[in-house]
């Protein structure tokens, strides 16, 4: 099994887990209650200048630590002065250090939207995602099929939320237009090898109808 293998095998398990506690009708309570999420579509094209989506991560698999001393929140509101049109919150805490508390803390904190970067592979993550405060969060085609990217994103939407779909090949960009996905993301590391394709963008990038 290849690391991505492993992520994907640990966050099923912990999904499980978190579908057997019975928190699903408090996260539906916190939805509920919850302020209209922002949407990251519109953040992103009514950027003046470059949109940038600035990211919160202490570490990762394919670098080790990168700051495991950073304040989330101090970094989020840093980001938002200098002009970041969202911010991602790496959430998984096994393999990236995250935590889901660091997107709640800075949801609080920040004006702008907020995307949860984690591996959502059932649709527990995604109403906990939006019981946390996000006003996105990320699926990645290169673990899902175009039918779970689908009942994930129908989900998603149902909710308030909007999905950043991540691809690396042009099969997943495929994949991600039939499912319906209007929010997609270049990826141009390969996280089963962790190598990286500089040209990915510009190779991908032309498939994607006007709008996405």
């Amino acid at each position: 099994m290849n690391f991505l293998g492993k992520i994907v095998a640990h966050k099923l398990k912990e999904s499980l887990g978190l579908f057997e506690s019975g928190k699903l009708e408090a996260f539906k309570e916190a939805i509920r209650q919850r302020p209209r999420p922002l949407s990251l579509k519109k953040a992103l094209d009514e950027a003046s200048g470059r949109a940038i989506i600035a990211e919160i991560k202490r570490a990762s698999p394919s670098k080790g630590a990168l700051n495991m001393d950073l304040d989330p929140v101090d970094l989020a509101r840093l980001y938002e002065k200098n002009g970041a049109a969202a911010i991602s919150v790496l959430t998984e805490r096994a393999f990236f250090h995250g935590d889901p508390e660091f997107l709640q803390e800075i949801k609080l904190e920040v004006g702008v939207p907020v995307l949860r970067k984690d591996f959502i592979l059932e649709p527990i993550q995604v109403y906990e995602s939006a019981a946390l405060g996000a006003d996105a969060l990320l699926l990645l085609a290169n673990v899902l099929d175009v039918g779970q990217v689908q009942a994930l994103l129908l989900l998603t939407r149902s909710l308030g939320l909007e999905a950043l779909v991540e691809v690396h090949t042009r099969q997943e960009m495929e994949a991600a237009l039939e499912a319906s996905a209007d929010l997609i993301g270049i990826n141009h590391r390969d996280l089963h090898t962790f190598e990286m394709h500089m040209d990915r963008a510009l190779e991908l990038a032309p498939l994607a109808p006007p709008g996405v």
